[in-house]
C-alpha cells in the first residue's frame, strides 16, 4: 500500500509541476491527491501516527484525530492568509499602491534599480512577495516605456522580493507555514534571516549594475499622478500597518496569529467603511458590475481574493500531511539524516545536512516550495527557532529565483511582462545563483560563530 500512497503523491505533483503544459489549475491535482491519499489511508485501514517532537519517535494515533488534527493546522494557515490578503485588496481599492509611484525621483538607472530592489524587499516582507511584485511591476509599467529595461528591472525585482519575503514571518507563505507551526518565532526569523536575505538581494544588483542596460538615465514621465481616492495614502499605511501589528500580538496574547490577523481585518475595514460611507450587510452578496460603486470596499475586496490559491494550500497541506501521519516523512528524514554528508558545525538539537537544505533550495526553483516546506516539517523532529528551521525559511524563499517558474513572484511577472523562460535563464537565473549562495555562505558562516561563541 505504500507504493500505491508514493506513486499518487508523485503523480499528483508530477501534475502540479507541469501546470502550464498540461494547461490545468495546480489546484486539481492538489486536491485530488489529498482526496485519494486519504480516502486510500481509510479504506485499507493503513496506520498512522503522530510524531512525538520530545522522544523523536512515531506514536500510534487514530484517523479521524489525525485529519481533524491536520485540517486544523492548514485552517490556521488559510485564515491567515485569507485575512492578509483581504487587506491588500482593500488597500488597492483605495488606490493606496499609487503612493508608492510618488517616491519615485530619479531618471538614473542605477538609482532606479537600487530603488526598485529595496522597495521589493521591504514590501515583500510585509504585503507578502507575490502582492509586492505585482504593486512594483505594475508602477514599471507606467514609468519605463522601453520594454527591454522593464524586463531586467522585473527579473531583478523578483529576486529582492523573494529575498525580502524569506526574513519575515508574513513575506512568504513558507515563512508563514513554519511560524504559525511553531517552528519559527518572529523574532528569531529576523535575527537570524534578515542579513543573508540582504546578501541575497544586495550581491545580484551589484553584479546587475556592471550590464549596459543599467547604465544611463531614461527617458520617463515623473509628474504626479492624480489619485483615484483622497483616502489612498491613509489606507495604505493603516494597512501596512496592521499586517506588521500581527507578530507583536502574537508575541503580548500567545494567540495564534490567524486571530492577530482577523483583528488588523477588522480595523481596516471599520476605516474603509467609514471612508466609503457605504452600508453593507455582509450577508447580502450582489456581483451586479453596474452597482459596483455602491459596494461596501470589503465585499468589493472579498471578491478579488484568489480563491483557487487557497485550495491549492488546502489540498498540498494535507496532502502532505497524508505523508506524515504514515511516518514516511520522519523515516526519509532519519535515512537523509544518516546518508547525508554534513557541511558546518552540528545544529543545537540534532544533525541535519546543510546540503539536504540547500537541496530544498534548488529543488524550489523547479517545483512548488510549499509542499516542500510542508514536508521538511514533517521530517526534522527539532525544536522551534533551531537553525534547521531557518536555513529552510531562507533555501525555500529566496531559491525559487533562480527559475521564473520557481516562485509566484516569478510566474506573476512572467504573466505580467510576457517574459520569456529562455531569456530569464540566460539573463537573469545566474545572478539568482549567486545571490543564493552568497546568502546561504553567509548564513552558515554566522551560525557558526553563534554556536561556537
Amino acid at each position: 500500500m505504500e507504493t500505491i500512497i508514493i506513486i499518487v503523491f508523485l503523480a499528483g505533483y508530477l501534475a502540479i509541476t507541469l501546470e502550464h503544459n498540461l494547461k490545468i489549475d495546480k489546484l486539481i491535482p492538489a486536491l485530488a491527491m489529498m482526496a485519494i491519499l486519504w480516502a486510500v489511508i481509510a479504506l485499507t485501514h493503513m496506520p498512522v501516527f503522530e510524531v512525538n517532537t520530545e522522544l523523536k519517535e512515531l506514536e500510534p494515533s487514530h484517523l479521524d484525530e489525525m485529519l481533524l488534527h491536520h485540517l486544523g493546522k492548514t485552517a490556521e494557515i488559510l485564515v491567515f492568509l485569507l485575512g492578509a490578503m483581504t487587506i491588500v485588496e482593500i488597500i488597492d481599492y483605495f488606490d493606496g499602491f499609487a503612493t508608492i509611484k510618488g517616491y519615485i525621483r530619479t531618471k538614473k538607472k542605477s538609482k532606479l534599480l537600487w530603488l526598485f530592489s529595496i522597495l521589493a524587499f521591504v514590501l515583500s516582507a510585509i504585503i507578502d512577495n507575490l502582492t509586492a511584485t505585482i504593486v512594483l511591476v505594475t508602477i514599471l509599467q507606467k514609468v519605463i516605456k522601453d520594454r527591454e529595461v522593464r524586463l531586467w528591472f522585473a527579473g531583478m525585482i523578483v529576486i529582492a522580493a523573494n529575498a525580502g519575503g524569506a526574513w519575515s514571518p508574513i513575506g512568504d507563505v513558507t515563512t508563514t507555514m513554519l511560524w504559525i507551526a511553531n517552528k519559527v518565532s518572529a523574532w528569531q526569523l529576523i535575527e537570524h534571516v534578515f542579513i543573508p536575505s540582504v546578501i541575497c538581494m544586495v550581491v545580484p544588483v551589484l553584479f546587475a549594475l556592471r550590464y549596459k542596460i543599467f547604465k544611463g538615465e531614461l527617458d520617463m514621465d515623473l509628474e504626479e499622478e492624480i489619485p483615484k481616492s483622497p483616502y489612498g495614502a491613509t489606507m495604505l499605511y493603516l494597512g501596512l500597518g496592521s499586517i506588521v501589528f500581527v507578530p507583536f500580538f502574537k508575541t503580548i496574547t500567545h494567540l495564534p496569529p490567524y486571530v492577530g490577523m482577523m483583528l488588523s481585518l477588522a480595523i481596516v475595514a471599520t476605516f474603509a467603511e467609514i471612508y466609503s460611507n457605504a452600508k453593507f450587510s455582509i450577508s447580502t452578496v450582489d456581483f451586479d458590475e453596474e452597482k459596483h460603486d455602491h459596494h461596501s470596499p470589503v465585499h468589493a475586496s472579498l471578491s478579488k481574493i484568489e480563491l483557487p490559491s487557497i485550495l491549492f494550500f488546502l489540498g498540498i497541506l494535507l496532502a502532505v500531511a497524508a505523508l506524515e501521519s504514515l511516518g514516511m516523512l520522519f523515516e526519509f528524514a532519519e535515512a537523509l539524516d544518516k546518508y547525508m554528508p554534513m557541511l558546518g558545525t552540528e545544529s543545537v538539537a540534532e544533525k541535519v545536512s546543510d546540503l539536504v537544505v540547500l537541496i530544498l533550495g534548488v529543488g524550489s526553483a523547479v517545483i512548488d516550495n510549499v509542499p516542500l516546506v510542508a514536508a521538511s516539517m514533517g521530517m526534522f523532529s527539532v525544536p522551534i527557532d533551531d537553525p534547521v528551521w531557518h536555513f529552510i525559511a531562507y533555501s525555500a524563499g529566496t531559491g525559487g529565483s533562480m527559475l521564473i517558474i520557481g516562485s509566484a513572484a516569478g510566474v506573476v511577472a512572467m504573466g505580467m511582462e510576457k517574459i520569456d523562460f529562455f531569456w530569464y535563464l540566460r539573463k537573469i537565473s545566474w545572478l539568482a545563483l549567486l545571490g543564493f549562495l552568497a546568502g546561504s555562505i553567509s548564513f552558515i558562516l554566522i551560525r557558526n560563530l553563534v554556536l561556537n561563541a
